[in-house]
Formats: structure tokens, C-alpha cells, sequence
């Protein structure tokens, strides 16, 4: 079967990234909305109070994707 939908780095362009060290990063999770991914970055801060995480846009143009 032949996937018609787009990629979820399209849709969803709010990320909260985790900082690692030596100026890596990872993804942990992408939203559609600021407002849901300042949420989840609250309940983040409140469980792994000692891990840095960021909220980034990642639009991602359509020639690139």
C-alpha cells in the first residue's frame, strides 16, 4: 500500500527537543499547536526536572520533504 498522508515533520513543525551533550539533540516529540507542546514541555520539566528540553519551530519546505 502506497502512503498518501505527509510526513508527520510537515504537519506537526512544534518540537521539543532534548539537549544532549556535545551539541546534539534529540527529538522527543512534535505537535501541530505551541500551546499543546508548552503543555507537554510543563509536565516534561515536572518528571525530568534534571534534563534540559527546548521548544523549537522545524518547518521543514515542501522541495526538501
Amino acid at each position: 500500500m502506497i502512503s498518501t498522508s505527509k510526513p508527520k515533520s510537515n504537519t506537526h513543525p512544534w518540537c521539543i527537543i532534548r539537549q544532549l551533550p556535545n551539541m546534539q539533540r534529540l527529538v522527543v516529540a512534535r505537535f501541530r499547536g505551541r500551546n499543546d507542546a508548552d503543555a507537554y514541555l510543563q509536565i516534561l520539566r515536572q518528571l525530568l526536572a534534571q534534563v534540559d528540553h527546548i521548544i523549537i519551530f522545524d518547518m521543514i519546505p515542501e522541495t526538501y520533504a
